[in-house]
């Protein structure tokens, strides 16, 4: 086993018909960019009721595509991305604006998630999966975290925290499920090692191509550039 084997995402993904929802981030192959990205999947009708919206200050945001039909928010309505100072944060759920709240009093992003559990969603105690990338001197670090649920219980909750230097054509991809059941088996282990190429379309594609065509439900991607801070986005949303 090669500890340090780096695939293309979408040879983690393909034929997988559930990993729920993941977490991308890690630095382009030429060294220039930042990357993350962002996606949901869903198998119930509330889960799958979801767009992504990109707001002109960077956050991004689910909403419901048919309001009408909106049977519980709690869980699926959310800012997914936010920005403080020089970390962008990405997360599962509205433990973006832990985090965000958590670094505007001065706390870490680790310390910030110690008040957080995984989603109370018995059987399957969703785990709460986040990260954070860290901008300075033309270059970065990025953070990751997962918060699962100790026992099939839900009777109590272990945090797991990752600190990455970036390197060039490296990232790592954290998801929430290793693949659908009942209930879902929740990832296990460490973040896995993706290539991150340069072009943004060609990560779009790789992800969006390779997610469960039945149960993918909106993708976001994001470029941004080292040098200038320019960000380049992408959004796919199944429904719209």
């Amino acid at each position: 086993m090669n500890i340090y084997e780096v695939k293309t995402i979408g040879e983690r993904i393909a034929g997988n018909p559930y990993v729920g929802r993941g977490v991308v981030m890690g630095k382009s192959q030429n060294g220039k960019c930042a990357v993350a990205a962002y996606f949901i999947m869903g198998r119930s009708e509330n889960s799958r009721n979801r767009v992504f919206a990109l707001e002109n200050d960077g956050t991004l945001f689910t909403r419901p595509f048919d309001p009408s039909k909106v049977q519980d928010p709690s869980l699926i309505i959310y800012a997914a991305a936010r920005t403080f100072e020089n970390c962008r944060i990405v997360t599962n759920g509205d433990q973006t604006d832990t985090i965000y709240n958590g670094l505007k009093q001065g706390r870490s992003f680790a310390n910030a998630l110690t008040s957080r559990a995984f989603e109370p969603d018995a059987p399957n105690f969703t785990p709460r999966i986040s990260g954070m990338i860290t901008t300075g001197d033309g270059d970065f670090t990025y953070e990751m975290s997962i918060l699962k649920s100790a026992d099939e219980h839900g009777s109590a909750c272990n945090r797991y925290h990752f600190s990455y230097a970036a390197l060039a054509g490296v990232g790592h991809f954290i998801h929430t499920y290793v693949t659908d059941g009942n209930p879902i088996p929740t990832f296990q282990g460490e973040p896995e090692r993706i290539f991150i190429p340069d072009d943004i379309d060609e990560l779009t594609n790789d992800i969006w191509t390779n997610l469960n065509a039945d149960n993918k439900i909106s993708l976001y991607v994001e470029y941004t550039d080292l040098d200038n801070g320019q960000v380049t986005t992408r959004v796919i949303n199944r429904y719209e």
